[in-house]
Order: C-alpha cells, then sequence, then structure tokens
C-alpha cells in the first residue's frame, strides 16, 4: 500500500502560446473598406511633376492633363475555423471556448499582415545589394531614397524591422542617448516607436527573420492599397445541438497591392548574430 497518493492541481486560466495575435500594419497603408463585388479600385493622382509654364507666342495658357491611375485589387476570402465537441470542451482544462475565439482571431489577424508585406516586397528599390547590419546610415540612406522621389516626410512613413534590426539600433548612440533623443528605449520594450520621423514597427513575421538575409521594409503609407469587407473581420462563436460541438471561426475578405513603387524601399539586413543556437 503507498503511503503517498499526490494530487494533480491543474491551473484553469491558460497561457498563451507566444505567436503574433494582432495586425501591426494594418492602420500603415491605405485602406478601403467600402466596396462593391469582389474588386476595390484606387485612384492615384498627381500632376506629373509637371513645371509651371509662361504664357505661350500665341497669348494662351499651355494645358495640361492630371496624371491619374487607377490600381485593381481583388479581394480574396480568408477564414479559420476551430471546432470541438462538448466533452473535450467539458474536459478539457481552461476555458476551451475563449481560446478558440483568441486562436482564431490570431490567425485571420496574421493573414492580414502577410498580405500587406507580400504586397510592399513587390517594391524593386532597395537600400543596398548586399545585407549589412543595422546602423544609423541605414536608416537615413532607405529614408533619403523616399526622400527623393518626393515621398513627405510627413508622419506616415512607417518602417519594419525585425527583433535584430532593433537590436543594432538600440546599441546606436543617436538612438538612445538623452542628447537625441526624448524617450528611453532602455527602459521598456516597445514594438511599435517613433524615431528619426519614422514610425518603426518590430515584426516578429518579416521575411527571413533571424537569419543572414531578412528584409525589412521603409514605406510611406499612400504606397500600399489594403481592401477589406465593409463588415472587416468577422468572429463567430456557435454550437450545432444536432452534433453537439461548438466552433469558432473568423474570416475576412481581403487584398493588397503596391499603388506607387517610389514610395517603398527594402533593407536588406543580416540578423543572423542574434539567431538562437543549440
Amino acid at each position: 500500500m503507498a503511503d503517498n497518493a499526490f494530487q494533480t492541481m491543474y491551473r484553469q486560466e491558460f497561457i498563451a502560446k507566444f505567436e503574433e495575435r494582432q495586425s501591426l500594419l494594418r492602420k500603415t497603408v491605405t485602406t478601403e473598406v467600402d466596396i462593391k463585388g469582389n474588386t476595390a479600385v484606387f485612384l492615384t493622382a498627381g500632376s506629373g511633376n509637371a513645371t509651371a509654364k509662361t504664357r505661350g507666342a500665341n497669348g494662351l495658357i499651355p494645358a495640361r492633363a492630371d496624371n491619374l491611375t487607377q490600381s485593381s485589387v481583388t479581394l480574396v476570402e480568408w477564414h479559420d475555423l476551430v471546432r470541438k465537441n462538448s466533452f473535450n470542451i467539458y474536459a478539457g482544462q481552461g476555458n476551451q471556448r475563449d481560446i478558440m475565439q483568441q486562436t482564431t482571431m490570431g490567425v485571420i489577424n496574421r493573414k492580414i499582415d502577410s498580405d500587406i508585406i507580400t504586397a510592399l516586397e513587390t517594391g524593386t528599390q532597395f537600400a543596398g545589394t548586399a545585407a549589412v547590419t543595422a546602423t544609423l546610415a541605414l536608416v537615413m540612406k532607405a529614408k533619403a531614397i523616399l526622400g527623393n522621389a518626393d515621398v513627405p516626410y510627413d508622419g506616415n512613413i512607417s518602417m519594419l524591422i525585425t527583433p535584430a534590426f532593433e537590436a543594432y539600433l538600440m546599441q546606436a548612440t543617436e538612438f538612445t542617448s538623452a542628447d537625441y533623443v526624448n524617450n528611453k528605449p532602455f527602459e521598456s520594450a516597445q514594438k511599435m516607436f517613433v524615431w528619426a520621423g519614422i514610425n518603426f514597427i518590430v515584426h516578429p513575421n518579416l521575411t527571413g527573420a533571424g537569419t543572414a538575409t531578412e528584409i525589412c521594409l521603409i514605406y510611406h503609407k499612400n504606397a500600399i492599397g489594403h481592401a477589406c469587407d465593409k463588415g472587416e473581420v468577422k468572429n463567430v462563436v456557435g454550437y450545432d445541438d444536432e452534433q453537439d460541438y461548438s466552433f469558432a471561426r473568423c474570416s475576412s475578405f481581403m487584398g493588397s497591392k503596391l499603388l506607387q513603387n517610389t514610395g517603398i524601399v527594402q533593407v536588406r539586413h543580416d540578423g543572423s548574430a542574434f539567431a538562437a543556437t543549440a
């Protein structure tokens, strides 16, 4: 006969696994939600870099046409569906219905960012041919490329960087010293911050993150169009009486497209020094 009868205790509040659960990028691009059918059309308009003219010899002012470009985005439906029977919900640890709802929302939010990143990576401007480590000079070069293309420094420029890119910036005096900045980056971890007039977002799901071929991106809000259905993300929780199961479904109809190539610069970055080792 055993002289011990140990009891196993299960914590009912679940602990979220490490994964991105929210969209970090939707507010950094031009978004259209009032859509009829499955296509959204974005209009970019300008003068075509026209210059002022003097009156002609005939006494008339030369006329010109505006430069108008229409870009169509086709929406695609994306879904994530989780289903659990009632016994598994009853016998399972933690609030299984809440887990279903939270995880399915996270899947769609990650898809939103993935869709936007894919469109951003169609841009054909690069801040260098080889992957290098982040420096003040690299950031300023990428920003200057946008400025040379008449992209306005109006607070709508964002830069998506990897954790490794941020780690290098944290070692730059111009990024951390009170002589240059008011915030104190070493006091608290921030996924989003403003520096040098750029809205930085540390994103874990950029292409090549943690490798020697990371792709970081700097762009203006008007360079990318993101279309989504008017109801935006739908998060539905329900129950089926006949089969006695509960479900959580998250759905969104969306599409993203490059609108102005001169408003995006890809920054090749080597983040391999900050990768985990076995």
